[in-house]
């Protein structure tokens, strides 16, 4: 018997893609689903700045630098860092939905947006091939 969805929090994202590496290529050989939460990475890809918080706990300057990286990168594209971070894990075949968190009708409507918004390869592309991200395995 196999399960038909599980939960991953904070392991697929814009900062850290170390899922798709072992556990995803199992979810896709056992047809398991693959729920994706933590996308902002406990705020920092919401809001990156030396007093944002990843995996819990006050950003490191490499990993603040790397956020910021990246949203520089997107702005090129005009593509808010929020919208990327939602879209991201649903690149991957494994991933069937992302779950984010929505304290008020405001913050429902802006992901709502983000996950609405035309995000091009080029801006995914552009992120690989910098480094900034790792290319999606199957």
């Amino acid at each position: 018997m196999n399960l038909d969805i599980i939960l991953i929090a904070g392991r697929f994202s814009l900062l850290d893609q170390s899922a798709q590496d072992e556990l995803f290529k199992e979810c896709l050989k056992k047809k398991t689903g693959v729920m994706v939460g933590g996308v902002y990475n406990s705020g920092v890809l919401a809001n990156p700045t030396e007093n944002s918080t990843y995996d819990y706990i006050k950003v490191t300057p490499e990993i603040l630098k790397k956020a910021l990286d990246i949203k520089k990168l997107l702005a090129d594209f005009h593509i808010p860092l929020t919208a990327a971070a939602i879209q991201f894990p649903l690149r991957h075949p494994a991933v069937t939905c992302v779950v984010t968190g929505s304290r008020s009708v405001k913050e429902l409507t802006s992901n709502i947006s983000d996950f609405d918004m035309d995000i091009p390869d080029a801006a995914w592309n552009a992120l690989e091939e910098s480094g900034l991200i790792n290319r999606i395995e199957v």
